[in-house]
C-alpha cells in the first residue's frame, strides 16, 4: 500500500512541476501574455497565467514591490530578493521579466520568477 501511495505522489508531483515558467535551456517560442495591457485586460480567471513582459522598472514601491512599465501601460510587480541575482537595474534599463499573474479582488500584480537584461 505504501508503494502505491508513493508512486501516486511521485507521478502527480511531476505533472504539477511541468507547469512552470522556467525554460531551463529551451530556446523556442514562449507562450503567455506579452504586454501590460493584455495582463490588465485578462479576465477574472487569469490568476496564475504565465506572462513574459519586456519594459523597465519605473519605481520602487518598497519591499519587493516595483512599478513595471512597457509601451502599453504600468503594473505592480513583486520581485523576491533571490530573483535579482546581482543585477543592477535603473529606470532606463530595458529588462524582460517572466512570471505569473496574481489577481485578487482589488488588484492585479505579477509575481516575477525571472528577470534578465535585454541585450
Amino acid at each position: 500500500m505504501k508503494k502505491i501511495l508513493f508512486l501516486i505522489a511521485l507521478i502527480s508531483s511531476s505533472s504539477f512541476a511541468a507547469n512552470t515558467t522556467n525554460r531551463q535551456g529551451f530556446s523556442g517560442p514562449v507562450y503567455g501574455l506579452k504586454s501590460v495591457k493584455a495582463v490588465l485586460d485578462a479576465g477574472v480567471f487569469s490568476d496564475d497565467t504565465p506572462v513574459t513582459l519586456t519594459g523597465s522598472l519605473a519605481a520602487s514601491l518598497g519591499g519587493n514591490l516595483y512599478v513595471f512599465t512597457d509601451a502599453s501601460g504600468t503594473i505592480s510587480v513583486s520581485i523576491d530578493y533571490s530573483k535579482w541575482r546581482g543585477l543592477k537595474v535603473t529606470p532606463e534599463t530595458a529588462i524582460t521579466i517572466q512570471g505569473q499573474i496574481n489577481k485578487t479582488f482589488t488588484d492585479t500584480t505579477i509575481d516575477v520568477e525571472s528577470i534578465k537584461l535585454v541585450k
